[in-house]
């Protein structure tokens, strides 16, 4: 049986409030936060979700969401495994970009960087506030790697519960944070007729920033 799905006659249209240069931050992490806090004031779910995407060992690009945890003027920030698929990516390219997308503000955000490491101690800090569940199954599980089943995940966290019955689980060496800094910032907010509103950052020196619309 041959599967179709046609979407070419369906359309909706984005009513929003403008975006004119006028309206935008300086700094785009001051705009990012003007979007964000919008966002979850308008009852997002999962607000801070983002897709990552990063370029896979084979050159094929990958992407996959995660969660912002933490940012400031120098990155964005989330928490994985090292030994996952993308940070094996990371390791070998160290540049990704990030996609925010807040379907019923139709706003959408780019933010294209370089990647490391965090320090052991944010790691640390981090992991340590985790709900003990949330530390057990990070602590428990090679991210990406092949199981048989999932009895066998469960088994491995047991196995940690007995290993450190006082929940006091250690952050395993091969998890922690990483940092984006950002080398251009793409807002995009949507319209009606398709006219959308796109405005890039780009930087310059003394840690500044030019603002570029851009054609939808």
């Amino acid at each position: 049986m041959t599967t179709e799905y046609d979407q070419r006659d369906k359309r909706r249209e984005y009513i929003a409030s403008s975006l004119r240069r006028a309206d935008l931050a300086t700094k785009p992490t001051e705009q990012f936060a003007h979007w964000l806090e919008d966002a979850e004031k308008s009852g997002a779910i999962d607000a801070t979700a983002m897709v990552l995407a990063t370029t896979g060992l084979d050159g094929v690009p990958a992407a996959r969401t995660v969660l912002l945890k933490h940012f400031d003027e120098q990155g964005f920030c989330w928490y994985t495994d090292y030994g996952s698929d993308k940070g094996q990516e990371l390791a070998n390219t160290p540049q990704a970009c990030l996609l925010f997308y807040w379907r019923d503000l139709s706003r959408q955000i780019i933010i294209k960087g370089t990647v490391a490491k965090l320090d052991s101690e944010s790691s640390d800090r981090y992991f340590l506030s985790r709900p003990e569940a949330s530390r057990l199954s990070a602590a428990s599980s090679c991210q990406s790697s092949i199981v048989a089943d999932r009895e066998e995940l469960q088994n491995a966290v047991e196995q940690l519960k007995q290993k450190y019955p006082s929940g006091d689980i250690p952050r395993p060496e091969n998890w922690g944070g990483y940092c984006l800094t950002p080398t251009s910032f793409e807002f995009w907010q949507g319209r009606e007729d398709r006219l959308h509103d796109r405005f890039k950052y780009s930087p310059k020196k003394s840690s500044k920033w030019d603002v570029d619309r851009l054609s939808p």
